[in-house]
């Protein structure tokens, strides 16, 4: 049996489409808030209907937080293999209490029940965001070492604490793989993390920054997952990023496949640092922040 947790997100509602075609028995943690008319549309955008229908059929929905360790312990009987997928995105710092709670101690409370439950192998999906920046601008690969000197955000923060929590795993017996995905990119979420970008282009964005990062399709994320669970690979982490492209270079191609004009022009740095100060400004009365100053 296998226990997928975050399987109404991007990443895991993708996950569980590839399962589910394998025939695999299937366990989906979702919140009681959690809308399940998104997994339904991420499996349509892939077959039919009917055999999207049929497939949906093969997960047994589990209500149930990660912070909520009773339903948890529910959720993990008969189970074998784990992919946790669960996570907040925030880049606001009103929201550092949340990242730590449901990243990092959520995190913990999967490990924990998977070393009780002597689950055979782990799949936790982190970040880039929590492996370590070089002294220089130079390409990165999984041995960065995390500098806790350097101002990372309350994210990467609660990322790299989480994978601290799935190490721990690993010295208690539970074998485990990390995948460090780059800003995943893929269909059925415009309203929430990487999705936004298509919410915006579609709406009209007409600017782009002046940055490169590493991209990486959902498709490819989850069939890395899966390749690894099925494999002797153990106590490895991965970072998963297929191109570091300009956000210009994104933002053009999205446009070019929404039929939407590209957006031509460039924030300069000046204009970043203006929009972040007045964002913070903002969220002494109530605004979330979307800007981070880096």
């Amino acid at each position: 049996m296998i226990l997928v947790t975050g399987g109404t997100g991007l990443v895991g509602a993708h996950l569980l489409f590839e399962l589910a075609q394998d025939n695999e028995r299937l366990k989906a943690i979702a919140r009681p808030t959690s809308d399940l008319q998104t997994v339904r549309k991420i499996f349509s955008y892939y077959t039919t209907q009917a055999e999207a229908k049929d497939l949906l059929k093969k997960i047994e929905w589990i209500t149930a937080d990660i912070n909520d360790v009773p339903a948890l312990e529910k959720a993990f009987l008969d189970v074998e293999y784990v992919y946790h997928c669960a996570a907040l995105i925030s880049f606001d710092p009103a929201d550092e209490k949340k990242l730590r709670k449901i990243n990092i101690e959520g995190t913990a409370n999967i490990v924990n029940l998977c070393i009780a439950h002597q689950v055979k192998k782990l799949c936790y999906v982190s970040s880039v965001a929590a492996i370590g920046s070089p002294v220089k601008k130079v390409e990165i690969n999984e041995t960065a070492p995390w500098n806790p000197e350097e101002n990372h955000s309350d994210y990467a923060i609660s990322k790299y604490g989480a994978e601290i929590e799935a190490w721990r795993g690993t010295q208690e017996g539970v074998d485990t793989v990390i995948v460090n995905p780059g800003i995943v990119i893929g269909p059925g979420f415009w309203d929430s993390g990487s999705g936004k970008i298509f919410r915006r282009i579609d709406n009209g964005l007409n600017y782009h920054f002046p940055k490169v990062s590493g991209f990486v399709g959902v498709i490819d994320v989850v069939k890395c997952m899966v390749q690894l669970m099925n494999s002797p690979v153990k106590n490895q982490n991965y970072i998963l990023v297929s191109e570091n492209l300009s956000f210009e270079r994104i933002f053009k191609s999205i446009a070019d496949y929404l039929n939407k004009p590209k957006p031509s022009n460039q924030l300069k740095k000046w204009m970043i640092a203006l929009g972040w100060f007045f964002q913070k400004i903002g969220s002494w009365f109530g605004f979330k922040r979307i800007l981070t100053y880096d």
